[in-house]
């Protein structure tokens, strides 16, 4: 497949306004509606859990029949974002959009499959759950360091991955709450804004599409740990640390 290379930024003088204000109202936009729907957050995301579950059984008993396990599709779905990672670090895009899909839909499989067959475990969660973040760091860094888009932003969207995840790992282990999966911009939602914006790289170049989707993915991400914390606040207000 072709190769596409670019290497004006896409920071110009006409957009070093634009970036800055977008970024800070979406930004500060963000903060506002989590301090007023925290609840309802929560509720969507249930849910959005719940019919992501029911749908996605029938795969699980196919991963059953064919012998898969959770582990190993943990694994596979890995690999698919290592090779991911690398095509987009060629600059192949499609190659590494079609491994990336194979990444999300080998980790839907995975859950669905535990859950199928009564095969979850402790350490099949922490495993799916790092190897997810490898997998997405993996495949940013690829984009990151491909010459599709100013390395700057590919920084900016892996920073927000990081801190909204860690966010959300640290309310549940030190603050020991249930569940934080709450915010705008979750796992799926970040890679469907980038799928489409690498899709659109392809025909529309001279946009820079991915290197919005970067953007996009990055000040949602910030919004989504800051949504994150301000449910936590509400939820463990009046819990004291031991």
């Amino acid at each position: 497949m072709q190769k596409i290379r670019l290497t004006k930024p896409f920071v110009n003088r006409s957009s070093r306004l634009f970036i800055p204000v977008y970024c800070l109202t979406f930004f500060f936009t963000g903060i506002y509606f989590s301090t007023k729907s925290g609840k309802i957050m929560v509720e969507i995301n249930k849910k959005k859990r719940a019919f992501y579950e029911a749908y996605s059984i029938g795969l699980g008993k196919l991963g059953l029949k064919l012998g898969l396990t959770p582990n190993i599709l943990t694994a596979i779905s890995f690999i698919c974002a290592v090779i991911s990672g690398i095509y987009f670090w060629k600059g192949e895009i499609w190659w590494g959009i079609i491994w990336m899909i194979l990444n999300s839909f080998t980790d839907m499989l995975d859950g669905s499959t535990a859950r199928a067959g009564n095969l979850g475990t402790v350490f099949g969660g922490i495993l799916d759950h790092v190897s997810d973040r490898y997998g997405e760091f993996l495949i940013l860094a690829g984009i990151t360091m491909s010459k599709l888009v100013h390395p700057g932003w590919g920084l900016f969207a892996l920073f927000g991955m990081i801190i909204a995840s860690y966010t959300r790992a640290a309310a549940e282990s030190i603050g020991k709450m249930d569940n934080c999966a709450v915010g705008i911009m979750g796992r799926l939602e970040k890679f469907l804004v980038l799928i489409i914006g690498a899709m659109l790289q392809r025909y529309f170049p001279g946009y820079r599409p991915l290197e919005i989707a970067l953007i996009i993915v990055g000040t949602t991400s910030y919004i989504t740990s800051v949504q994150r914390l301000v449910y936590a606040k509400k939820v463990l207000k009046d819990k004291k640390s031991v």
